[in-house]
């Protein structure tokens, strides 16, 4: 039997629903996803962590759930918003429905709300925090205020990690760096690439990639200083997706700074690409209300030609603080908003949406050949 939930916005705004998931509490940032497929690979994404997540197409669960569809092996949003949740699963590939698999994660999910009055809400005042409610006996809370005290009286908050180690992935084929030890694992020479992937909440779809085209990994951490990135002799650095405001990635920022001067190919991808920006002292801004789908055009300024793009993110670089050496590639054709960015005389680029395509659609895949490209023409020396 499904219990009464209600979610709580910042501005007093409530909404009544159905528990589907645990019973609890949880508040986070509401922010809503046009995504009409792969609601899967959203709500593994590690980007989500700390958000709360509201699935605009009105019907989700339909396919399903398997496991090789997970981008991580948990879900890092705080909660869950859905108008109606299929209680069955109609696929080949499909092991659980996604009923089951809310309530085996133990996430708090609203189902049964108008998602659509909730999505023009957001787009109208701008992001919200919330906090949704599901309990036996709710209490008549006036005020968000009186609903974050109630909560941090009854409820202790969960701690989600982003170490790789979480994550679902071929570990035969990585190096993971954690407390700086290495394990030592053999691989085959024939033309591998080797790659340092920044780990800030990576997603697992984007670690298949790059090995499926033949490059050895090493994980390392935010903090990871930069020396011992070139001990390693990389032919390309990879920065990858995340949660958070990027101007908190202080450690990693400086560092990323210091590696600039040399002639090693850098590829990040939205935080990443946040990041890299700030290592080249442009500012970024936070969004009204972010984007947050698989439908997001994004047009190359020099060729024109039109993509159809992944998104998620709540920040991005602002256009007035962009330095000389950086040239913008891709522009959002929704709002205009930097897409990508290209660091002039050096093999250093990144994209704001997700070419790694998890949801699709493939658009943009071709930017990680790009990244291939550019490691083939490595010299290692410092410019």
């Amino acid at each position: 039997m499904k219990n009464t939930a209600i979610l709580i916005l910042e501005d007093g705004s409530k909404f009544y629903g159905e528990s589907i998931g645990i019973n609890g509490m949880s508040d986070g940032e509401v922010v809503f996803n046009t995504s009409m497929t792969g609601y899967q690979e959203i709500l593994t994404d590690p980007s989500y962590k700390n958000q709360i997540i509201t699935f605009t197409y009105p019907h989700i669960g339909n396919v399903g759930i398997n496991s090789n569809d997970e981008e991580s092996s948990f879900i890092h949003a705080k909660g869950i918003v859905i108008k109606n949740i299929s209680p069955i699963s109609s696929n080949y590939r499909s092991q659980t429905t996604l009923l089951k698999y809310l309530k085996k994660k133990k996430i708090i999910t609203i189902t049964n709300i108008d998602t659509r009055k909730l999505t023009k809400k957001i787009r109208k005042s701008g992001s919200q925090k919330g906090c949704i409610i599901c309990l036996k006996n709710i209490p008549k809370f006036k005020n968000y205020k009186e609903v974050l005290k109630y909560k941090n009286l009854k409820f202790q908050k969960k701690k989600v990690t982003l170490n790789i180690k979480n994550n679902i992935l071929n570990k035969k084929k990585i190096n993971i760096y954690n407390n700086l030890k290495k394990k030592n694992i053999q691989f085959k020479k024939n033309n591998i690439k080797n790659i340092i992937v920044y780990d800030f909440g990576i997603k697992k779809n984007i670690i298949n990639i790059l090995i499926k085209k033949k490059c050895k990994i090493t994980i390392i951490s935010k903090n990871f200083k930069y020396k011992k990135i070139l001990k390693l002799s990389p032919d390309g650095i990879f920065l990858s997706n995340g949660p958070g405001d990027p101007r908190n990635f202080i450690s990693a920022i400086q560092s990323i700074k210091k590696l600039i001067p040399y002639k090693i190919p850098m590829f990040g991808i939205c935080l990443g690409h946040q990041i890299l920006a700030l290592a080249n002292n442009a500012k970024i801004i936070k969004m009204k209300f972010g984007h947050h789908g698989a439908n997001h055009p994004v047009q190359d300024v020099k060729t024109k030609k039109i993509i159809i793009t992944s998104q998620n993110h709540n920040f991005i670089i602002d256009k007035k603080t962009l330095p000389k050496n950086i040239k913008i590639t891709y522009l959002s054709l929704f709002d205009k908003t930097i897409q990508g960015i290209k660091i002039k005389n050096k093999p250093i680029f990144s994209f704001q949406g997700h070419p790694e395509s998890s949801p699709g659609p493939h658009d943009a895949s071709f930017l990680f050949n790009y990244f291939i490209k550019l490691m083939n023409k490595k010299t290692n020396k410092k410019i």
